[in-house]
């Protein structure tokens, strides 16, 4: 008579799925363990020495088991680490930051990394600063369109951020300026700036309005031509890129890496002040009341830390 041990069914469990969600080379790990554990027959006589033998063949073969798969997650830790890294900081492999792409399309990730249960779209290839893979609506057809887009965006990107700072400043120092020219305020009693929502915007002198298109077609048909006239693989040319750089803040061509970062901060920096300049003016209209006054925290901090510290005086 030969008795034979049962395999625990919590091993088979985690074994079944760690080869699922490994590679080849966990399955590899989990076919060995199972094969390890094994039972071999004992004859009765050796029941009791057996059964001692057996336990710590288990507790050795369990060890052994979590061993091999600490290993195998830190060595798939360090992989994924390393493609981390390198898709950041390495040369000419990192379209996120905006240098045209080398990967192979085999190479470039099949999922969006900005929603990664959906497919990447085939012609978002992380050749532009801060691309992702986020096209939901798949509105990019072709690469022409693409590169029309992120022309829209770029401009889109700086008027936000400087209309993400001239709101704030606008409503804070109106007032003032239009006391000091003995002029109308153009902000309403509540503290409020011209817009779509508030209203106030036939306060603005159409001659204003006239320079502000004037210049703005200006800038954008330079833009279209030297759009037209230029490409990214013959001269270097991004979208967006006009030229204009009086401070010299630009990095030289030789710096790609510095030049990536910079498109990467404009960019972001850029989709943030453009969903900011809409929660302006959507708070604005909701509440009735300025940004300014409604979080005066970041806008006159000073100002907030002086009245608290004297209503603490005056407690005391």
């Amino acid at each position: 008579m030969s008795l034979k041990p049962k395999t625990s069914s919590f091993s088979i469990i985690l074994v079944l799925l760690y080869s699922l969600a490994s590679s080849s080379h966990g399955f590899l790990i989990s076919t060995t363990t199972h094969c390890q554990n094994t039972p071999v027959p004992v004859t009765h006589t050796d029941t009791a020495h057996a059964s001692s033998n057996h336990l710590q063949q288990r507790r050795q073969q369990r060890q052994n088991q979590h061993h091999h798969q600490g290993k195998h997650v830190s060595s798939l830790k360090q992989r994924f680490a390393s493609a981390i890294k390198s898709s950041l900081l390495n040369g000419e492999d990192d379209g996120a930051f905006g240098e045209p792409s080398t990967m192979d399309e085999e190479k470039l990730p099949k999922y969006s990394q900005s929603i990664p249960f959906l497919a990447r779209p085939k012609h978002l290839k992380l050749e532009l600063a801060g691309d992702v893979g986020f096209d939901p609506l798949n509105l990019c057809q072709n690469r022409e369109l693409l590169m029309e887009y992120r022309e829209a965006e770029i401009k889109h990107s700086r008027l936000a951020m400087l209309a993400a700072v001239g709101w704030p400043m606008s409503e804070l120092y109106d007032v003032k300026i239009a006391n000091i020219l003995q002029r109308e305020p153009m902000v309403d009693a509540a503290d409020r700036v011209p817009s779509l929502f508030n209203g106030g915007m036939e306060k603005i002198s159409p001659v204003w309005w006239g320079f502000c298109l004037g210049l703005t077609a200006a800038i954008d048909l330079y833009g279209v031509n030297r759009a037209r006239t230029t490409t990214m693989e013959e001269e270097g040319y991004t979208p967006g890129d006009l030229g204009w750089d009086p401070l010299n803040l630009y990095p030289a061509k030789e710096d790609k890496k510095g030049r990536r970062k910079m498109q990467l901060a404009e960019i972001k920096h850029g989709r943030l002040a453009m969903v900011a300049i809409t929660a302006y003016s959507v708070q604005e209209y909701v509440t009735g009341v300025g940004i300014v006054d409604e979080t005066p925290l970041f806008f006159k901090p000073i100002e907030v830390l002086e009245e608290a510290l004297e209503k603490v005086v005056e407690s005391v």
